[in-house]
């Protein structure tokens, strides 16, 4: 098992909360992304870091949020049985629109790792790596996004769901300059 802990990881299901940035975040997922490679083989073509986690020195929530990217969407209900065996369990394919979604931690408790499995080069692979490297690209963009997260987290401490859709047209807007429109 791995320990999420040392790695400052760990928020409770379905709350709010950020946490300052951790120079351990990436090494948190680079131990993750291996795993996942090894549980999955060659059915993930790519395997990205992105979220907050992988902005550095911005302020997240505590959780990597990894991009795994597949040949065809249906390929994302095969990876059921391999993630549940590194500690996974599958969220659905319901939540977000072509986003076959994993979970770790405890639950019904507790994340510490989000897992969005999706189509390689499709649409939301390209939305969410255009979003990751315009902030990484940017500290002024990426300030500006941790200032609207901090105010967001602050309004829906006990909603993710309200707080992803209020933190929506920054990202959209983000993506449309990245010049990948929506």
């Amino acid at each position: 098992m791995r320990d999420d802990a040392s790695y400052g990881l760990g928020l409770k299901n379905m709350t709010v909360s950020l946490a300052e940035p951790n120079t351990l975040w990436q090494q948190a997922y680079a131990n993750e992304a291996h795993a996942i490679r090894q549980a999955l083989g060659d059915i993930a073509i790519g395997i990205q870091h992105v979220g907050s986690t992988a902005i550095p020195g911005i302020k997240a929530k505590p959780i990597i949020d990894i991009l795994v990217g597949v040949k065809h969407l249906d390929d994302g209900l095969c990876c059921i049985g391999a993630m549940e065996a590194i500690g996974y369990d599958y969220a659905g394919g319901d939540i977000v629109p072509d986003d076959h979604i994993f979970g770790r931690g405890i639950k019904n408790e507790s994340r510490t790792h989000l897992v969005h499995v999706v189509e390689y080069r499709g649409d939301n692979w390209k939305r969410m790596i255009a979003f990751r490297d315009a902030l990484r690209g940017d500290t002024r963009l990426a300030r500006a996004y941790e200032q609207l997260k901090v105010g967001l987290a602050g309004e829906h401490a006990e909603s993710r769901a309200q707080y992803t859709r209020a933190k929506q047209a920054f990202i959209d807007e983000v993506v449309i300059a990245s010049g990948l429109g929506q």
